[in-house]
Parts: C-alpha cells; structure tokens; sequence
C-alpha cells in the first residue's frame, strides 16, 4: 500500500500520521471536474484527497516565478485511478498534471508524456535511487517524485534510557540497550519489553509492506523477478518466518493489525517498537503518553543490506493535456522547490537534499534514519505491474493473515505462486 494511501484510510481511523493532523480536506472535487487549462495562465493539478497541502507551497512559488495559476481538483484515492482510466482512454482529460501513485505508473505509461528534460545528471544525484529508477518507464522519465517516504524503526527512547531496564537487559542478553541495529537484538529486545501489559512490538498481518521489506534484506525480487514469479523462494520463506516469529511478542490478533491499529498502539504506549512510516515521527498527539519520549533509527538491514519499501507519488503530465509547456513548467516548480512539501502536513520530499536540509534540526530526527533507509543499497519499490494493487488484496493479505494465524509458510507460499501466475495470465 502506499503512503498517500495508507494516510488516506487511516484519516478517519486515527492512525499513522495519526493523522490527526494530515488534513484530509476536500474529500473529493463533488460533480464534473474543470476542463483542462480552462483559465488563462491555469493549469489544473489532480489530487488524491488532501493532496495538494504537500504541493500548495509549491504552487504559490510557481505563480511568484512563472505566473502560473493552480487549481487543485481532488479526489477520493478509491475514485481517482477510475477517473484516470476513464480519461486517459477517452483521450480527453480534464487535468494539465496528476499526482500518480507508483503502482498506477504502469497502468498509465502511454498516456503521459516524457519529461526527461527534468532528469538532469544532477536532478538523478539528489534524488534517492529506486525512485529515479521507477520513474524510468521503458527509457523514458514519466513522473517527478513529489514526496517519498520508508518505515524506519521508532522506539521508546525513555524505556531505553532507563537505568533498571538497561541493568536488566545487559544481565539477561549480555549486551547493552539500545536502538537494534540487526534483526537478533531486535527480537531480544521485543522479547525483553513483552511484560506487564506491554508488548516489545507489533505484528501487522493486513499489511504487506514490512515483508516484502524482508524479503529485500534477505537478497530476494520482492514477489516477481522480471515476468518471473518468485514468491516460494528461500527468501520469501526466510523473511516470512522471521516475520510471523514476533508475534509471541506482539500483542494477539495480528492478522487483523494494520497501519491504524498499530500507530494507536504505539501511541498509546502498548508496544516498546514499531515499524512505521517515517513521517509518523512528527505526527504524535502532543496529549500522547510517549509523547517526547520516542526515538528514530533506520531500518535494520539483512544479508542484502539495508532495505526498505518506498511510497512515493509522482506529477506527470498526461499528452492529452494542451497545457504541457505550463504543466512541465510546473513539476519543474517541483523539483526546484521541493523541500516546502517539508513545511506542510504530511512534512516530506523527495530530494535527499531537502531531507539533509532539516536533519539535524529538532522534531526532525526521523530525517537521518529515513535517509538511510531510502538510500539502501537492496531498497526498491515494487515490481512494475498494472496488477500489484490486486495481487496485494487477494493474495499478500491474505497470505500474510493466514501465515499470522499459524499457517504453513512453505504451502502458503506456493498457493500465491500460483494465484500470481493466475492473476498474470
């Protein structure tokens, strides 16, 4: 699931970002959208709901440089692949720019245009390197990365700190308290932390995404290698045992846990880690019990290395548009000003710089561990199918709740391959 997505559901729910304070506002542009530049100097910009608080920044600079008007058309992120569909086969569209989500860029790939001219030798270097290779469809760039985002490890840094918990630790394990840095003293320290009403971590059985984070560490193509489905290999088997191996230190019910009910435990001080988008970081109720009391660090690396799953959006421009010059004038915008996404709700970019930029100041530890992550040598996004969306809600879930709940990895596994194989034809 991607970030926007995964912020979108959670909205309501209270969870990651707890979004309590990611605004979802504007729930969708009610009855028929604007015509494509449909004022002078207007170009109109498709949302998923929310969306435009990360690109509002930007689009107040654009108009200060380019004289460029921008009108937000949002939508509900259910609703905006179908009106894209709809559009984009039409060949009559509605919109000079849309934010895609990353699973969406195969779909849409002949119905945007190249904006290569972007990518400059230094536009690649500052910009994390599984996105500049997604963006990458077929030899051409298709999409400028707006904002990006991992799971990176948050921790009660109090609990840590804490001169009767790191007595007791060093006695029990024969090593000192601290942020994990390998998956061993991760299990250690989940294992430590389960007493007394509290949990050392969490398991998320309705979310694919920390496998598959898995699976990158342990050396593996998350799911498909090429038109190859690779789901039964060893290291699929590796990464889902170790991953189903922590529920004895989580709290019970795993198969139905999700973003939500995570970030809600975390939150509320039931679970000692968690594995989160880097974001939540900075979007902790300030009335939370851990409030000031959480740490960040990168995500622990496998044999592979340091891997985690990225969830970025893109700006493309579809040809259908009349608008493209103003359009690409735009995503240029973007680019040079990404680093104001950073001072809006959902408080992310793309560029490693913007990132650099705020690392070290306060409120923003999440910043360094995040990069790490992302800068990963086995991070990579997801595999490039106009069916990922679907494989993930009929075969990942499902899959990982069954596994949760006690099932046999090795059949598990072998029963996807072959629903994959199925949903591929």
């Amino acid at each position: 699931m991607s970030t926007r997505n995964t912020i979108s559901r959670l909205v309501t729910l209270g969870g990651i970002c707890t979004a309590v304070a990611l605004a979802a506002t504007g729930c969708g542009a009610g009855g028929p959208a604007p015509t494509s530049g449909s004022a002078a100097g207007t170009i109109n910009v498709l949302v998923e709901a929310g969306g435009h608080a990360e690109l509002t920044g930007v689009a107040e600079q654009c108009k200060k440089d380019t004289g460029i008007d921008v009108n937000f058309v949002e939508l509900p992120y259910d609703g905006m692949f179908n009106r894209l569909s709809s559009e984009f086969s039409s060949g009559n569209v509605s919109f000079d720019v849309a934010a895609l989500d990353s699973v969406w860029l195969p779909s849409f790939k002949d119905a945007v245009q190249p904006i290569d001219e972007i990518f400059t030798d230094e536009a690649k270097k500052d910009i994390f390197p599984a996105l500049v290779k997604e963006a990458n469809v077929d030899g051409h760039f298709i999409g400028l990365p707006a904002w990006t985002n991992a799971e990176i490890i948050l921790y009660r840094k109090d609990l840590f700190e804490d001169a009767k918990n790191k007595a007791d630790f060093q006695a029990k394990y024969g090593y000192e308290l601290a942020a994990p840095t390998t998956w061993k003293q991760y299990q250690d320290i989940s294992e430590f932390f389960t007493k007394d009403g509290m949990y050392g971590t969490d398991v998320k059985g309705a979310v694919e995404t920390e496998w598959l984070a898995h699976v990158l560490q342990a050396g593996s193509p998350m799911v498909l290698d090429g038109d190859n489905v690779v789901i039964d290999n060893a290291a699929h088997k590796e990464a889902l045992d170790f991953y189903v191996s922590l529920t004895k230190s989580a709290p019970p019910g795993a198969a139905q846990v999700d973003w939500a009910a995570a970030q809600n435990l975390f939150n509320q001080g039931k679970t000692a880690m968690t594995r989160f988008w880097a974001h939540a970081y900075r979007q902790i109720p300030k009335d939370s019990p851990v409030a000031g009391k959480v740490g960040a660090a990168a995500m622990i690396g496998g044999s592979a290395g340091v891997a985690g799953v990225p969830g970025p959006w893109y700006l493309s421009v579809p040809k259908a548009t009349k608008n493209a010059d103003s359009a690409k004038k735009f995503i240029k915008c973007a680019y040079d000003h990404n680093g104001l996404g950073i001072e809006s709700s959902l408080g992310l970019a793309s560029r490693i710089s913007a990132f650099e930029k705020y690392q070290d100041q306060p409120g923003y530890e999440s910043f360094q561990p995040l990069i790490e992550t992302l800068n990963g040598k086995a991070t990579a996004t997801r595999p490039a199918t106009a069916k990922w969306q679907q494989i993930v809600d009929t075969v990942l879930v499902p899959l990982l709740q069954k596994a949760v709940a006690g099932g046999d990895s090795a059949t598990l596994l072998a029963e996807a391959k072959k629903q994959i194989q199925d949903l591929l034809k």
